[in-house]
């Protein structure tokens, strides 16, 4: 079972988006959709779907945080046509941000914010089945650029069987900021493959709550622990949302969370919702008497 689980965070269009997403990858569906009742920003709806066997998770919860490009999902492709279909469909009402041609590191390559803000790079590689299809990447840039290394090197000590992949460093004077240490770095966390950079150009754009990663923990005794590794940040906390010393957000919730929330009655999640909403971190037993009235 993935275990990690990329998140997104929209106004209103979670599941418009979800929709356009999964028509455009292959082994891709929409799994649930639900609604948390009477949040502070009214009735959310929550979208669980699949994009080329990743799962993800959206949310329509209001107007409070924008997609930058500090988070983008980088797609593996195995043909040029299929780098200019997802072009011509992702940056359709988006944003170019590098412009589709020939780079050194890919015949094929372009960096597009799509209509819904979200960024992706599109990149023709070889031997295809080295690569996870989507693998989200996290761009280091303002106070956090030279941090990309220190992070991969963080998460491997905090997630068991994770492992450090290929890493590539900045050649002497390559990049414009010189706080800038690696332009392309790997790492496998839970089976589930993530790309970490330093910003080499001098972007100030940063990471915030548009984009996080789900920790599905299966005791309390996971929940504690993940969140004693992950909040650093105190005015972060909030119904099991945290922000790591790199400025990255997290989820520590319950694996049985989503189960609660998309296959509940209306009361128990109506319960479980009021129950989470008091919480900082998630208290499994709490959510189950809630749950179970």
């Amino acid at each position: 079972m993935q275990k990690i689980i990329p998140h997104l965070w929209f106004d209103k269009e979670a599941a418009q988006a979800a929709q356009w997403y999964v028509s455009l990858f292959e082994n891709s569906r929409i799994i649930n959709v639900a609604t948390i009742p009477d949040t502070p920003s009214g009735d959310a709806e929550l979208i669980d779907f699949q994009l080329a066997n990743l799962r993800f998770s959206a949310i329509s919860a209001g107007p409070y945080f924008t997609f930058t490009p500090s988070v983008s999902l980088m797609v593996a492709c195995d043909t040029i046509e299929e780098v200019n279909r997802l072009h011509a469909n992702l940056s359709s009402g988006g944003t170019e941000l590098m412009a589709l041609g020939e780079y050194p590191f890919s015949k094929r390559y372009a960096w597009v914010q799509d209509r819904y803000g979200l960024s992706w790079q599109l990149m023709l590689v070889e031997n295809m089945e080295e690569y996870q299809k989507i693998r989200p990447t996290l761009l280091f840039a303002g106070d956090a650029c030279g941090k990309a290394e220190d992070a991969i090197d963080y998460y491997v000590s905090t997630f068991e069987e994770s492992k450090k992949g290929f890493i590539n460093h900045y050649a002497a004077e390559e990049a414009m900021d010189a706080r800038a240490k690696i332009n392309y770095g790997e790492v496998n966390i839970w089976e589930t493959q993530l790309i970490a950079m330093d910003h080499g150009f001098g972007g100030d754009f940063t990471f915030n709550e548009a984009f996080s990663f789900m920790v599905l923990c299966e005791n309390q005794e996971e929940i504690d622990y993940f969140w004693h590794k992950l909040s650093f940040v105190s005015e972060a906390e909030q119904c099991g949302w945290v922000k790591d010393q790199f400025g990255v957000s997290w989820q520590i919730v319950p694996a049985s969370m989503n189960e609660m929330l998309m296959k509940g009655t209306k009361e128990e999640v109506k319960r479980v919702t009021e129950a989470f909403l008091k919480m900082k971190k998630f208290d499994i037993a709490t959510l189950e008497k809630a749950r179970l009235g």
